[in-house]
């Protein structure tokens, strides 16, 4: 935000403390738009108070939503409830935690407070548009590097009053304010749009699951003609056997133990820290050195499963697709199949609770026991023939697809939305660029 002195400055730009703004934009103390309070302290004797009332932490506030979820209630009189109610288009700002992070109150309880580590801004001129403010909070904290060492020098990093009254920000006129706020709450919206689309998919996969592992690859109408039989792991149809993974597996391997490097003096050195939910990101994954016989044996290959058999993501699994020269890690045991067991299916498998339950009891509810190769060989599998898993495997990689392209619109969203922020709070972009653009 702030240029580097010689710059010249754009064409209708001006020089503020806080960088290059618009002509036409004025800026200002935030003392000076906002009245400013801070909540009531937590303590075991206002817990037992006789007036409980809900109120907000900074375990609340996000940087742009409120979480609900978990309203927490403290005692408040008569009085206190005067001072600390909150009323809609409050802003909240966290004094502690990640400070600075700002949410909007839009009343969404009848009676809510707020405790002291949150500072409570309330506008004292009808010029000034809360909305707006918000989204400048976050853009001046995450983008523009604005504030930066505003707590004070304490155990306990915090925003006193004082420093948060002193902040600088821009004012365009009221109407740019929420043009700006609109364009920004709208991308905002869509990402939420996606998200109960992205959560709509993930309970439909966990209900195909259910009816696929239950009932085999029918249609739902008919799933009550299909003959069950009970077995050690649940209900399967009566054609399907029920095996030890050790007998449709070749031996599985620990492996490879090695000090990872960030140079490129070997292979890609896969951890049980680079698989996350969302899958490797392979540019992130360290390197290794290694010899040429060791990379050999360790080498991942397209359809390997690997386990996390130590720590909080024991059992966890991961499927080898394509993936760059890389040998993985001591904490993982490599599996592959023999041509009977379709790697894809029992990937699939690894997901559900029929597979978790046997992880669990094996694990004994000790992290730090794992599990082992024997652990892994042991573990029973429905087993039905190569076309029926082939079936399972295409329906449920169809809703994998799904929701992977559901997830990749809302990473765009949530990118656009940044370049937005960015753009709009600099006047870089202006409302009404995008209007004519529009038109």
């Amino acid at each position: 935000m702030v240029t580097n002195q010689g710059d010249e400055l754009p064409d209708g730009f001006k020089m503020t403390e806080i960088g290059p703004l618009p002509e036409e934009w004025a800026t200002t103390r935030l003392g000076d738009l906002f009245d400013t309070k801070q909540g009531k302290a937590l303590s075991p004797e206002h817990r037992r108070g006789i007036s409980p009332r809900p109120f907000l932490r900074t375990a609340n506030v996000f940087w742009g939503y409120l979480d609900l979820a978990n309203v927490d209630s403290m005692d408040f009189t008569d009085a206190e409830v005067s001072q600390l109610k909150l009323t809609p288009n409050d802003l909240l700002v966290c004094e502690g935690g990640d400070i600075g992070r700002t949410a909007i109150w839009r009343g969404e309880l009848e009676l809510c407070c707020y405790q002291n580590h949150l500072h409570r801004l309330r506008p004292t001129s009808d010029n000034t548009y809360p909305p707006f403010f918000m989204y400048w909070m976050q853009a001046a904290y995450l983008l523009l590097g604005l504030y930066g060492g505003t707590g004070n020098k304490t155990t306990i990093p915090n925003l006193s009053q004082s420093r948060l009254k002193s902040f600088v920000l821009p004012c365009p006129p009221l109407p740019e304010q929420k043009a700006i706020a609109r364009v920004l709450s709208a991308i905002q919206k869509a990402v939420e749009a996606q998200d109960k689309i992205i959560a709509a998919a993930r309970q439909l996969k966990k209900s195909l699951m259910h009816h696929l592992f239950t009932y085999g690859p029918v249609p739902f109408a008919e799933a009550e003609k299909v003959p069950l039989k009970e077995t050690e792991i649940g209900l399967v149809p009566e054609h399907w056997d029920v095996v030890r993974l050790g007998d449709e597996i070749d031996k599985p391997e620990y492996g490879y133990t090695a000090t990872a490097s960030s140079a490129m003096i070997g292979p890609k050195f896969l951890r049980i820290t680079d698989i996350q939910n969302s899958g490797v990101d392979w540019v992130s994954v360290p390197y290794c050195a290694c010899s040429p016989m060791e990379e050999g044996k360790y080498r991942l290959q397209s359809g390997d499963i690997l386990f996390a058999r130590i720590g909080a993501t024991t059992g966890k699994t991961y499927l080898i697709k394509d993936s760059p020269p890389a040998i993985f890690a001591s904490y993982l045991i490599r599996v592959r199949c023999k041509s009977s067991l379709l790697p894809d299916y029992l990937g699939q498998f690894t997901t559900i609770d029929r597979y978790w339950n046997q992880i669990n009891a094996s694990k004994g509810g000790r992290l730090k026991q794992g599990i082992n190769i024997p652990a892994l060989q042991g573990l029973l599998v429905p087993f039905p023939s190569l076309p029926e898993q082939q079936e399972i495997v295409l329906m449920l990689c169809s809703v994998d697809k799904k929701i992977e392209a559901e997830e990749n619109r809302k990473a765009a969203l949530r990118n656009l939305f940044k370049t937005m922020l960015h753009q709009l709070m600099t006047g870089k972009v202006r409302v009404k660029d995008l209007e004519v653009t529009a038109a």
